[in-house]
């Protein structure tokens, strides 16, 4: 059987290409070994249950490992002791039926039906005490139960066995490791009778997860060079691995999928070796598709307008925002994996999520044009070799701006006027070129687009006004932001809010840069 990307659901290595994590196994390892409970919680789509079973699969020959999951169960297990205690050793008998045939046997032979926590207690105490090895107990999907008063005494009988085992007065699981979306630990917890919001979990005796479960463009590399080997190509794996990391900042759906497209579509008959223009193509191929990811991440945005409008100031309007974990915010930001801290600032987690949110912004926008089509047909700025004439682009949106937009609406340019030309521009690159954007931080409010279209790439840069002396400094970033791109031409489209403002143009050459400016 030939291996394929995969990017739903667990990941075998007889099946699927895969990143090498050996490195993150023998970090969790160590935790396993030193007696740790913890929580694995990471955003949906980000390789737990492919690193619960890289775990199991390292730990087996070490330990009994029981790994189970509260997916699929159903919720009226989870409403008394009762039932979810049979249910819970059931799961558990079953797991150990294709690990352990005899555990299995003898755990079914312990086990009766009992009537609550305390009970399923003592048959874990009796169970662990006389096993072969020591026990492990994985759960996937936790966030099933943990909103009610039975999810709490399930944890505080754990609590209180691992308690007891470290004075000697019980025995019970060498390590329990929880996995989810949330941190068990720090979950606000809703009790069912009393409708009161607890924020102490049981699950304090945990220690912090501190292992980077994200893609290192070295780790990527170890995926694509199996890819390579087996395919018989020859590629720049060090460069497109980079390429991969740029956009996805290690997520491993994305990560996956990125290389599923490049393998399935972009070569889908004829295998050859991947261009870092490749990369860009599925890049482009993943921001049109319909994914939970995705829908998830919309949802979030129109259920919650303050998160929506606190993105929107940061990837819009430039204004950098401290990071602070205890900001409800940015809490759910994180949780999600929408958020990193980078430099003690809050930013977007990575450039595809960035795209999603600014097209999604851009066709809410929509909403609010007169006429806009009359301004931006395509074809009139496909110059003969195949290249934008982005010269052209920034006069015909200033005249666009001139004529649908009078001292009356500067309060809606001000706050939405870049997001505007990233509208006037996406009809005309659509099909062709690509575009992703970068927020500068900066008393200007930068925002860089840079347009790749063919094999042309053009660096537009998008500021307020705030006067000559941060303009020239602007300038000179961008003269610096030029030479990373290795390109001597750069565009510039200020928005001007004074009251004599004027619509005008410029060209001036900085340190040997051209720079073409327009104002509106």
């Amino acid at each position: 059987m030939k291996k394929r990307f995969n990017s739903t659901g667990v990941c075998v290595s007889r099946k699927y290409y895969m990143v090498d994590i050996s490195k993150k196994i023998e970090q969790i390892k160590k935790l396993i070994d030193n007696e740790f409970y913890f929580t694995i919680n990471r955003p949906r789509q980000y390789g737990k249950t492919t690193t619960l079973n890289e775990i199991n699969n390292r730990l087996k020959d070490v330990y009994l490992v029981i790994n189970i999951s509260f997916e699929g169960i159903g919720d009226i297990v989870f409403e008394e002791e009762k039932s979810f205690c049979n249910k819970f050793l059931k799961l558990i008998i079953k797991d150990l039926a294709f690990v352990d045939k005899e555990e299995s046997n003898r755990l079914e032979n312990l086990s009766r039906e009992i009537n609550d926590i305390e009970e399923l207690s003592e048959i874990i105490t009796k169970f662990v005490e006389k096993a072969k090895k020591e026990v492990v107990l994985i759960i996937d999907e936790v966030d099933k139960s943990s909103n009610n008063q039975l999810f709490l005494s399930f944890l505080g009988m754990l609590r209180n066995k691992y308690l007891g085992r470290e004075v000697g007065k019980d025995f019970t699981f060498k390590s329990v490791i929880l996995a989810g979306v949330y941190d068990v630990k720090s979950l606000k917890l809703k009790i069912r009778n009393k409708e009161e919001a607890k924020y102490n979990s049981p699950w304090n005796i945990a220690v912090d997860f501190n292992v980077d479960m994200s893609f290192s463009p070295k780790e990527i590399a170890t995926m694509l060079n199996e890819y390579a080997i087996e395919n018989s190509l020859s590629m720049d794996i060090d460069k497109l691995s980079e390429e991969i990391h740029f956009f996805t900042d290690g997520y491993p759906f994305l990560v996956s999928r990125l290389c599923q497209i490049v393998d399935e579509k972009i070569y889908e008959l004829d295998k050859g070796p991947w261009e870092s223009e490749d990369i860009q193509k599925a890049v482009k191929i993943i921001l049109e598709e319909k994914n939970t990811l995705f829908d998830s991440l919309i949802k979030n945005l129109e259920n919650n307008k303050e998160f929506y409008d606190y993105i929107e100031d940061i990837i819009v309007n430039g204004n950098d925002k401290g990071f602070n974990s205890y900001n409800p915010i940015i809490e759910i930001g994180s949780t999600y994996g929408y958020f990193k801290n980078k430099n003690g600032k809050v930013s977007i987690s990575n450039k595809i999520f960035g795209e999603i949110i600014y097209n999604y912004m851009i066709s809410k926008l929509e909403n609010n044009y007169n006429n806009i089509e009359e301004y931006n047909f395509k074809e009139a700025f496909i110059k003969k070799d195949g290249g934008l004439n982005i010269e052209k682009i920034l006069k015909r949106f200033q005249h666009f701006m001139k004529e649908q937009y009078s001292s009356k609406d500067s309060e809606f340019i001000e706050h939405h006027g870049r997001l505007l030309f990233l509208a006037f521009i996406k009809p005309i690159i659509n099909g062709t070129g690509f575009d992703f954007k970068e927020v500068q931080v900066s008393e200007e409010k930068r925002l860089d687009v840079v347009i790749t279209y063919n094999k042309f790439k053009y660096i537009i840069e998008m500021k307020i006004w705030r006067g000559l002396k941060y303009h020239e400094k602007g300038i000179e970033q961008l003269c610096d932001y030029l030479n990373i791109h290795d390109l001597n031409v750069g565009y510039l489209l200020v928005f001007d809010f004074n009251k004599n403002k004027e619509f005008k143009e410029e060209r001036s050459n900085i340190n040997g840069k051209d720079i073409f400016q327009v104002y509106v």
